[in-house]
């Protein structure tokens, strides 16, 4: 069994997170692919995210009509950082030792990558994949998915406050949730 895990804030999910997600299912040949989002990602404490109910709502939203696309919780059940080698033990012994677990990272974590809370354990539980939406080569010796994007979740929620559209940027369940949330109009 082939199993992809993308991790992230996904705050909010866009079209740009489904494309990538896509291009890996089909290019790694994966069973499944899980959107995790977390809790509070240790490198992104300056400005804390959409509360995790309301993104965790927003994948599933943005997921609805992907049959291999599935929503994992289990870091949003968890309190404090959420460490990626803590998650990718649990899901490991969850789906067995035959299960062949790849991680998507987008290419803007590549440089705190060598940061990460035990770094090492986590290369011996997963394969990396690179998802890279500028389009260019990777420096780094990981498997890379390129597909040029120019859409970010920081777009995303700059765009609301400013009282612009984010049609199109976003699935039209996502744009409909997001517009009677207060949370992005504040």
């Amino acid at each position: 069994m082939k199993l992809g895990f993308y991790g992230g804030t996904f705050d909010p999910i866009h079209h740009g997170h489904l494309l990538l997600a896509r291009e890996a299912v089909e290019q790694l040949g994966l069973d499944r692919l899980y959107f995790i989002p977390n809790q509070l990602s240790p490198h992104k404490r300056e400005a804390p995210p959409a509360p995790a109910a309301l993104r965790a709502e927003l994948i599933r939203a943005a997921i609805a009509d992907e049959p291999r696309f599935d929503i994992e919780e289990c870091e949003l059940s968890r309190p404090g950082p959420s460490y990626t080698v803590d998650t990718m033990l649990e899901l490991k012994e969850r789906f067995g030792p035959e299960a062949t677990l790849y991680y998507l990272i987008g290419d803007d974590n590549l440089p705190q990558l060598h940061t990460w809370h035990r770094i090492e354990d986590l290369h011996r539980l997963v394969t990396f994949v690179i998802l890279s939406r500028s389009g260019e080569e990777s420096a780094y010796p990981y498997l890379t998915l390129q597909r040029r994007i120019d859409i970010s979740s920081t777009e995303i929620r700059n765009r609301i406050a400013n009282g612009l559209s984010i049609r199109y940027l976003v699935p039209d369940p996502v744009n409909d949730l997001i517009s009677r949330h207060p949370h992005y109009r504040t």
